[in-house]
């Protein structure tokens, strides 16, 4: 069976629960080699949000980690066969650079790189509410071929926990991937 390799990045945006759960999901789907970017800002964030050794079980579950400033990674060139990248949470200064090709960093690159070659972007944009700006940058990505998914649960299926919500959001992405799991009971399901 053929293993599927998508990009993950990690920004500085609330919501390090969705990095950590999408990564979580893409390694219990068993057919997905993970590339993982964290920025400065995420990694801060994780510690914060997550506590002592998130930052360690993290990095753990990638198959490859790249530093936010190398712009030589793999995943920095369109030859780098992937999938595409979800980037989870995302940031408004993420999602500003990527929608104006402003390649600072490898995350930024590595967006711009996946819209380029016509591969699935998908940005869990973590912001509200939304500016003129915002509404714009997302106009923006979407014209690109991006698809901007803000974590905005779903109640039909009744979620209880926080964690519920977390999976509905990531259980949507990777529905973009076309790949299983069971995030989330779907219209129609049980819980």
């Amino acid at each position: 069976m053929k293993c599927s390799r998508i990009i993950v990045g990690i920004t500085g945006a609330s919501g390090a629960l969705y990095g950590t759960t999408l990564l979580e999901a893409l390694k219990q789907n068993g057919q997905v080699e993970i590339h993982l970017i964290i920025s400065n800002a995420g990694r801060d964030l994780i510690r914060m949000e997550l506590g002592d050794g998130a930052w360690e079980r993290t990095q753990s579950i990638a198959h490859a980690c790249y530093t936010i400033d190398d712009l030589a990674a793999p995943v920095s060139s369109g030859s780098f066969i992937t999938e595409g990248m979800i980037i989870a949470p995302c940031s408004v200064k993420t999602l500003s650079a990527i929608a104006h090709a402003y390649d600072d960093n490898l995350i930024h690159r590595a967006a711009d790189v996946v819209l380029k070659e016509r591969r699935r972007l998908v940005l869990l944009f973590r912001e509200t509410p939304f500016t003129l700006s915002h509404i714009e940058n997302m106009a923006r990505i979407t014209n690109m071929g991006g698809v901007i998914l803000p974590p905005i649960p779903a109640f039909y299926f009744k979620p209880t926990t926080i964690q519920e919500l977390v999976n509905h959001s990531i259980g949507k992405a990777l529905d973009l991937f076309s790949l299983e799991h069971t995030l989330y009971a779907r219209w129609g399901q049980e819980k």
